[in-house]
């Protein structure tokens, strides 16, 4: 778990498991470009990893935007001469209504984050990776590509999406000795699954919380670092051989 002058590329940097991510590989040396939309948070970030500039870049962007992306993409690139590892990272949950109740805007925001998003930086990431012929991608997924959930359509849509991304995207990698893998959460202790509870049940978010222990064999919401660490698992050279795979961080979820 050594990723001395790595390049990593982290979009959602400042979000529960992108944040906790970066702290993770600074930690082992890594040189970082942080991605993210909130520029108070890329600023409260900054002052946390506590870095010397030569070995961290942050860009305040929009992954919906292409034109973005591919701007990012060549300023980590220019800054740092290559990428190592893509942790594809930045999604939304969109908000919580049934289909038949889906404002058009919210179906766009969560497919033009969660997939375009994601697609995008696959598509300007995996140039310099072929270039060096190596590199490893981590999709942020999530349980919902392998489940349905009401209420929430467009966030399930969007995962299952990413692991039919996630497959094509080895498989046009390999040639290439590019790996590209999905971390798939099970619901994370973080500031997005305050939002959906509250989404849900605004009255009665703690019921929201307590209904979605009672599916989860270890009786608790993932902490940030669980996700991380089979991140780390799916960067580092200890995962070789593996490309096209979805790990499920799900407390045993997947076993029900």
């Amino acid at each position: 778990m050594n990723f001395e002058n790595k390049v990593v590329l982290i979009t959602g940097a400042t979000g529960g498991i992108g944040s906790a991510s970066a702290k993770e590989f600074a930690k082992r040396g890594a040189k970082l470009s942080l991605i993210g939309t909130n520029e108070e948070k890329l600023i409260n970030l900054r002052k946390e990893l506590n870095l010397d500039d030569s070995r961290v870049l942050f860009i305040k962007a929009d992954v919906r935007s292409e034109e973005y992306v591919k701007a990012f993409v060549e300023k980590t690139k220019e800054k740092f001469g290559t990428i190592d590892i893509f942790l594809n990272n930045a999604g939304v949950e969109g908000e919580v209504a049934p289909i038949i109740e889906t404002k058009t805007e919210n179906l766009d925001f969560v497919i033009d984050v969660n997939i375009k998003g994601a697609y995008f930086g696959l598509k300007y990431v995996l140039p310099i990776m072929y270039e060096n012929k190596s590199g490893s991608v981590i999709n942020t997924a999530s349980v919902a590509g392998f489940i349905g959930s009401p209420g929430m359509a467009p966030y399930i849509a969007s995962k299952h999406a990413l692991l039919g991304i996630t497959k094509s995207a080895a498989l046009e990698s390999a040639a290439y000795n590019v790996r590209v893998n999905s971390v798939c959460p099970g619901p994370v202790d973080n500031n997005m699954m305050r939002n959906i509870e509250k989404k849900s049940a605004p009255d009665a978010p703690d019921a929201v919380k307590d209904a979605m222990i009672k599916n989860i064999p270890f009786a608790r919401y993932a902490s940030n670092e669980d996700v991380v660490n089979t991140i780390l698992f799916l960067a580092s050279d200890l995962s070789t051989y593996l490309t096209g795979t979805h790990h499920r961080v799900d407390g045993g979820m997947g076993a029900l």
